[in-house]
């Protein structure tokens, strides 16, 4: 599969939107896609932008992605990067392009100076928690509690 990893352009928001619908879909969660264009567009293109997103361009769209922020561990006592989402349409999985998004993020990571990268994935995702694995990652088995404000 032909593909590029570029950063996020306002063209692609609309459909950047679909595949959150569809990654929401995939974790058997709740997406309402109305507002979404408009507030990721306000985060990830003002003058300091808080969310930062790298897509897989591939046929004149876009099939996957990987959003990240930055934020302070207390007991770390420095930076670490978050990787919020990552995602690809079923049709660009088994071509290593989750590796090389990984690798890319390390390398941004590593360029601002992150103690580490942390994301979460939910428990039946089988495949994700076996490619995080082979990747050196470790998890930590935690609850993760929203609380709606």
């Amino acid at each position: 599969m032909e593909y590029l990893i570029r950063n996020c352009e306002i063209a692609d928001l609309t459909k950047l939107v679909v595949l959150c619908q569809k990654h929401a879909e995939f974790e058997k969660a709740d997406y309402d896609p109305e507002g979404k264009e408009e507030g990721l567009k306000k985060e990830l293109f003002n003058e300091n932008p808080k969310l930062f997103c790298l897509v897989v361009a591939a046929k004149q769209t876009i099939v996957g992605y990987v959003s990240y922020t930055f934020d302070f561990s207390t007991w770390s006592a420095g930076y670490y990067m978050y990787m919020d989402c990552l995602f690809l349409e079923e049709n660009a999985r088994n071509f290593g392009i989750g590796e090389v998004l990984i690798h890319k993020l390390k390398e941004i990571g590593k360029e601002k100076n992150c103690v580490n990268m942390q994301w979460r994935t939910p428990q039946f995702n089988e495949r994700a928690i076996k490619f995080y694995h082979r990747i050196g990652a470790k998890g930590k088995d935690k609850v993760c509690f929203f609380l709606d404000l």
